[in-house]
C-alpha cells in the first residue's frame, strides 16, 4: 500500500485517478486508505474538493465497467476460476449474488459501501445481464456517496485522516448499517415521490 500512497504523493491527480480506477476494477487496493489519502493530498496541493471527487467518480465508473464487461462476457466461468484461485473470495461473491437477487438494481448502489460485496457486485451484475444503463446509474449513486465520505474525510481532516480511519475501522460495523439505512430511505423517498406524481397524473 505504501507503493500506491507514494505514487499519489509524487504524481498527484493522475496517480489518484489511475489507482482509484484500478481499485474499482478489483485490483488489491484498499479504498479505505487510498481515497482519504487522495483527499488529504488534494487539499495539500490546492486541488479543489469537487475536482478530486469528480475525477474519482469517473475513475470508479470506468473501473467498475471493466468488471461489468468481464462478467457480461465471461460470466460464471470466470467467477468459478476466481474462487478456485482465491477461495476466500467465495463469501464475497455469494453475498453479492444474494443481495443482487434480493434487491436488484438497488443492490448495486448498496453494495458500494459493503466490504467484499463492493468488490464483486460489478461482476455479478454483468453475469446476471443487468441493463448497463441501470447498472451505471446505480453505480454512480453508490460510488459518489462512498467517495464523498472517504475523500471528504481526508480532504477536510488532512493530517488527522489516519486517526479518522482508525475510528472507522473500529466502528464500521455500526457505520455501514447506518449508511445503508440512509441510502434505503433516500431511494424509497425518491421512488415514493415518483409514484405519487404518477398517481396524480393518472387521476387527472
Amino acid at each position: 500500500m505504501d507503493f500506491f500512497t507514494n505514487l499519489i504523493s509524487e504524481y498527484g491527480l493522475l496517480a489518484m485517478f489511475l489507482i482509484i480506477l484500478l481499485e474499482y476494477a478489483c485490483f488489491p487496493v484498499s479504498s479505505e486508505i487510498v481515497l482519504p489519502f487522495s483527499g488529504a493530498i488534494a487539499c495539500a496541493t490546492h486541488i479543489h474538493f469537487f475536482v478530486i471527487l469528480t475525477a474519482s467518480v469517473i475513475a470508479g465508473l470506468i473501473g467498475t465497467t471493466i468488471c461489468y464487461v468481464i462478467g457480461l462476457y465471461g460470466g460464471s466461468a470466470i467467477l468459478q476460476k476466481l474462487v478456485k484461485k482465491f477461495p476466500k473470495s467465495q463469501h464475497g461473491i455469494d453475498s453479492s449474488y444474494q443481495n443482487f437477487e434480493k434487491y436488484g438494481a438497488s443492490a448495486v448502489c448498496f453494495a458500494r459501501v459493503i466490504p467484499l460485496c463492493r468488490t464483486y457486485i460489478a461482476f455479478i451484475s454483468g453475469t446476471m445481464k443487468q441493463n448497463y444503463s441501470v447498472f451505471l446509474l446505480s453505480s454512480f449513486i453508490g460510488i459518489t456517496i462512498w467517495n464523498t465520505l472517504l475523500i471528504g474525510t481526508g480532504y477536510f481532516l488532512q493530517d488527522n485522516w489516519k486517526e479518522a480511519y482508525s475510528y472507522y475501522d473500529q466502528y464500521k460495523h455500526i457505520l455501514i448499517p447506518v449508511i445503508l439505512l440512509l441510502l434505503f430511505l433516500l431511494l424509497y423517498k425518491k421512488v415514493f415521490h415518483r409514484k405519487g406524481k404518477q398517481t396524480n397524473k393518472d387521476s387527472l
